[in-house]
């Protein structure tokens, strides 16, 4: 791998313990029914997670609803994760939109003690390669946080645009959320030794026997903000090759919950924040432009998660 700061090869060597050890966080964003940013929740919440020993925390990214922080939010979001994190486990923020306006987030993020930052898609427009490697070369000039850039939607690497990014001293890993995994063989093989890889599959579960076989076996969990139980149970499946077990999880809960998630534009988050209240976890409603599950969505999420939650032994509360 490129030559990189101590910083950086420190947070390098923390975020590849935590992979080997347990699934990725992405912890959602606690609102009032007003649509107010509620802390104390988010910190109780939060410290929840915690409880069940994530290998990485990524605060303020997709399922934390990034895209309707405003930049006061945003900070105290992140330093709130910081504070209840409090080193067990690396937190790595969210940031996005231009260049400019990522760099802004990334000043923050690294203000309030983050160890790193996840570079989501930029707004809007497609780019072509010399595009995508300046917009992070620019954030990385600006910022001494390890970045770890994420492909999805308009954003999409081919080999020799991974090799370019990986010149870069502080970026350190790529998220991908494509799952083509012809081109993600391409780019794990074209990267150089210690570049980090993760799965930013929407419901990463589904991809993650297939993503571990191309050198992806980071588990990032969506379900983990809701059910810790489950995203636990399936991460010792896979790492302890209980091909049966992974199979049950995936016919039983993962498949049912994908099925319902389809249903509706944005129900990737709007479901995992409906499953927390059904918990008694305090999160809140989603923000516009997202929408809250209606009744009969509601009814038949309360049976997935039952039914997942028993087969790992668990019930619904506490969580």
């Amino acid at each position: 791998m490129t030559a990189i700061s101590t910083e950086a090869a420190g947070v390098v060597q923390r975020l590849r313990e935590g992979m080997a050890g347990g699934v990725l966080s992405f912890p959602l964003t606690s609102f009032r029914d007003d649509g107010g940013l509620d802390l104390a929740a988010y910190r109780a919440y939060l410290a929840g997670r915690l409880d069940s020993a994530p290998g990485a925390v990524f605060p303020a990214c997709g399922t934390g609803e990034f895209f309707s922080l405003d930049e006061d939010e945003y900070r105290a979001v992140v330093r709130t994760t910081v504070e209840v994190t409090d080193g067990r486990s690396p937190v790595v923020a969210g940031i996005g939109y231009g260049w400019a306006q990522a760099l802004r987030f990334a000043r923050i993020a690294e203000e309030a003690g983050a160890d790193a930052a996840l570079v989501m898609p930029h707004y809007l427009v497609g780019a072509p390669q010399d595009g995508l490697v300046e917009q992070l070369r620019r954030i990385a000039d600006g910022t001494r946080l390890p970045l770890i850039a994420y492909q999805r939607g308009q954003v999409s690497f081919t080999a020799d645009s991974l090799r370019r990014i990986a010149q870069i001293p502080t970026v350190i890993g790529l998220k991908d959320g494509h799952c083509d995994l012809d081109r993600l063989q391409r780019l794990t093989l074209a990267a150089p030794d210690g570049f980090l890889f993760f799965n930013g599959a929407s419901t990463a579960e589904i991809q993650a026997r297939a993503y571990a076989a191309v050198g992806v076996p980071a588990d990032s969990s969506a379900v983990h903000a809701f059910a810790p139980e489950i995203a636990n149970a399936f991460f010792a499946a896979l790492r302890d090759g209980d091909d049966a077990g992974v199979t049950k999880l995936l016919r039983e809960f993962y498949v049912p919950l994908v099925e319902l998630r389809d249903r509706v534009p944005g129900y990737a988050v709007s479901l995992v924040k409906a499953a927390a209240r059904l918990r008694g976890i305090p999160v809140g409603p989603v923000r516009a432009p997202l929408t809250d599950p209606g009744p009969a969505d509601l009814a038949d999420l309360e049976k997935v998660l039952d039914h997942g939650l028993s087969l790992v032994g668990a019930v619904r509360r506490p969580a």
